[in-house]
Parts: C-alpha cells; sequence; structure tokens
C-alpha cells in the first residue's frame, strides 16, 4: 500500500506513464479500488475534507444571540466587550445547557479575521537584502562544496 509520497507518486507513475493496467496495481498492493482511483485523480493527498458541516445540537440555537452579542460589542470600547466566558454566563442565564468551550469556540470562529495578509518588501536606499547558500559545482575538474552570497528576494 502506499505509506509516503514516493509510493503514492509510483504508482501514478507507473499507472499513468509505464501504462500498467489497474488490476496489476491492485493485485501487487491489495488496496481497494476506490483508493487507486483517488491516487490516480489527484497528484498528491487530497487530505480529508468534511461534506458538511456537523450540527450543533445543544448551540444551534444560540448562535445567532451570540453573533447579535458581538456585534453589539463592535460599538463598545475594547475594555468593555464581551469575553468568551461572559457570553456563555449570559447564555446559561438565557437556558443554555452547554458547555464553555463550544461557546468559546463558536465566538472564535465568529470574531476570526479572514482577510488575506500581504507583508511589503521595500528596501530604502543603503539598505540590502541577501541570501547564503551552499551549492556544489564542478571546479578544476572536482566536486566541491562553494558558499556564496545573493543579493535580492529569494525566488
Amino acid at each position: 500500500m502506499y505509506r509516503n509520497m514516493e509510493d503514492w507518486s509510483e504508482i501514478r507513475r507507473r499507472v499513468l506513464v509505464e501504462g500498467v493496467s489497474r488490476r496489476q496495481i491492485l493485485r501487487e498492493t491489495k488496496m481497494h479500488w476506490l483508493t487507486l482511483k483517488k491516487i490516480l485523480e489527484h497528484s498528491e493527498p487530497p487530505g480529508y475534507r468534511q461534506q458538511q458541516p456537523r450540527p450543533k445540537k445543544k448551540l444551534g440555537a444560540y448562535v445567532g444571540r451570540i453573533g447579535q452579542i458581538l456585534k453589539e460589542d463592535q460599538a463598545m470600547p475594547r475594555k468593555q466587550r464581551h469575553t468568551a466566558k461572559r457570553i456563555w454566563e449570559r447564555l446559561r442565564d438565557e437556558g443554555f445547557t452547554g458547555g464553555y468551550t463550544i461557546v468559546k469556540d463558536t465566538v472564535r470562529e465568529l470574531t476570526a479575521h479572514r482577510q488575506e495578509v500581504f507583508v511589503p518588501l521595500l528596501h530604502p536606499p543603503g539598505e540590502a537584502q541577501v541570501d547564503f547558500g551552499q551549492a556544489l559545482v564542478h571546479l578544476n575538474g572536482k566536486l566541491r562544496k562553494v558558499f556564496f552570497f545573493r543579493d535580492g528576494p529569494a525566488a
């Protein structure tokens, strides 16, 4: 079976490049045909993907209330905003029977800023960026390790 990326790549190469039959691979590896299908469809293992979000049995009715509390907090000074623990206490007073952790995780999801972050690479005059590296080169007929500086951002 495939246990690492090399096995994954080897199976793909044998079927897609060399033309080894899928049945032959299945006989050799004793894997399920759906596993082989996944290997051939994806150049690297796709990982687990959840089909639908898990239902929140206890918290489901209170997610809107948590969102409302967080929205109201935007108008308040930062020091006076609700913490996840305080939101949990308020929900518990309103009849919520679940635990603190599920409320804390929901607050984290609702307050997460999902923005792409860019760090500008600016080099004012007089400043520079260099990378230090090493490479094997043929020098006077011998393979030698040399060390070097490379200016500019890494590619």
